[in-house]
């Protein structure tokens, strides 16, 4: 997995451990230190992990049992630990259990959860967060009304979802148009693709 900005590279190694190499000025690489790395280091304290992802300045995994755990910038709350505070080790996300997939946007993190719901939390300026706010989140919350989805995508400033029906949702900054949904502004909502 590459960061959004592509400064910083993750990689899921066959036994469960995570490694990750290049920017680390906001601790992204997860080894307790500030200091990039231009050759793979291994990130502190992480085990049983099955999926990775990567933000701009910060990173996730998540754990074979459920849980999600991240480490970097926190700048807007996308290490999900009720804090704003920076981390170069990772932190575990608060009130997540069940989780299937992760994500990373820019500044915002997302989650599928075993029950075909999607959370988010972080930056949420252009309603990335799809909460029907655009208020900044520190633990994750619930997508309204997405149900029965079954898998996510994420960009800088927007976020997708697949339903069981085929059907796309899409939320977040659409100036350019990316939600698809034939407009060019944001939404704080998921609309239909």
């Amino acid at each position: 997995s590459g960061g959004q900005a592509g400064f910083h590279s993750l990689a899921l190694n066959a036994d469960g451990t995570v490694w990750t190499w290049g920017k680390n000025t906001e601790g992204q690489l997860g080894n307790g230190t500030l200091i990039n790395s231009n050759v793979p280091v291994q990130v502190s304290n992480l085990t049983n992990i099955i999926a990775i992802a990567g933000g701009e300045y910060h990173s996730l995994a998540l754990r074979a049992d459920g849980t999600v755990w991240a480490w970097g910038r926190n700048s807007n709350g996308q290490l999900g630990d009720s804090t704003t505070t920076n981390s170069s080790i990772p932190v575990k996300v608060k009130h997540l259990s069940n989780i299937t997939d992760i994500k990373g946007g820019r500044y915002f993190s997302f989650a599928l959860k075993g029950d075909s719901t999607v959370w988010s939390w972080g930056q949420n300026a252009d309603g990335q967060l799809g909460d029907g706010t655009t208020t900044q989140k520190l633990t994750p919350v619930q997508v309204v009304g997405l149900n029965e989805v079954t898998a996510i995508a994420g960009s800088a400033f927007h976020a997708l979802a697949l339903k069981s029906d085929g059907s796309i949702r899409a939320w977040g900054r659409g100036v350019d148009g990316q939600l698809g949904d034939g407009l060019q502004t944001a939404s704080s909502i998921p609309v239909q693709v």
